[in-house]
């Protein structure tokens, strides 16, 4: 008894079956919606989402400046509202989706957003590296005051001075406090000056002087 025929179709030469893995791949191509395309557009979703959830931490000015729609931009700021672990979750495949709606153009304006946020914290890291290794040398060392004047010839000696000597005094403790520190492996106190000493140093290096919660900030961040 013969065997009946299966059904099926040649291409270039090649009998291809219907139902057979080389036939759904070719109607799949027809169809424009081969695997490789749907692999590479979950990728794109998923590192949109990831865009997305990237948002979340750019700062006002940038963020306001990539043109965002108000639709987007309540829906980021709902999420950050939301502490719930699964209604964040569902609230950030809510924003997936809105991403992937934006113009190619927005796209490429938020991720540009946040590569300059992160130049410059790179940047202001450099920095507070610089403004602690000079303070820590000024206080560490007279002979370390000539060259930094040299450098710096505009900066207040008086002052400088001032805050080296006090911020000298504030780190060595006198009597039961020093001996237990030293028991205790603890670091020196660090007083007011040694504070202002950080925030003289950063203002002639470039950066903008700070308040004191704003100096302690950036040296917590440095010290992480």
């Amino acid at each position: 008894m013969s065997r009946k025929p299966k059904k099926g179709y040649f291409v270039r030469g090649q009998f291809v079956a219907e139902g057979s893995e080389l036939d759904l791949q070719l109607k799949a191509e027809l169809k424009g919606t081969p695997d490789a395309s749907r692999t590479d557009l979950k990728r794109e979703s998923d590192e949109l989402q990831d865009l997305g959830k990237e948002l979340l931490t750019l700062r006002t000015d940038l963020f306001n400046a990539v043109g965002l729609p108000d639709k987007l931009v309540d829906a980021l700021a709902e999420a950050k509202r939301i502490t719930n672990f699964e209604g964040k979750r569902r609230q950030m495949q809510y924003v997936g989706k809105l991403m992937r709606k934006l113009d190619p153009e927005v796209v490429q304006a938020a991720r540009q957003a946040l590569e300059e946020q992160h130049k410059g914290s790179a940047t202001e890291k450099m920095q507070l590296h610089l403004v602690e290794h000079w303070r820590d040398r000024l206080i560490a060392s007279d002979d370390a005051l000539a060259p930094w004047m040299a450098e710096h010839p505009d900066t207040d000696t008086q002052q400088l001075r001032a805050l080296i000597r006090q911020a000298r005094k504030d780190a060595q403790p006198a009597g039961k406090e020093a001996n237990v520190q030293v028991s205790q492996g603890l670091a020196p106190r660090k007083g007011r000056a040694y504070r202002e000493l950080f925030q003289l140093v950063r203002e002639h290096l470039g950066g903008p002087a700070a308040t004191d919660g704003e100096s302690a900030d950036a040296e917590d961040e440095f010290n992480d």
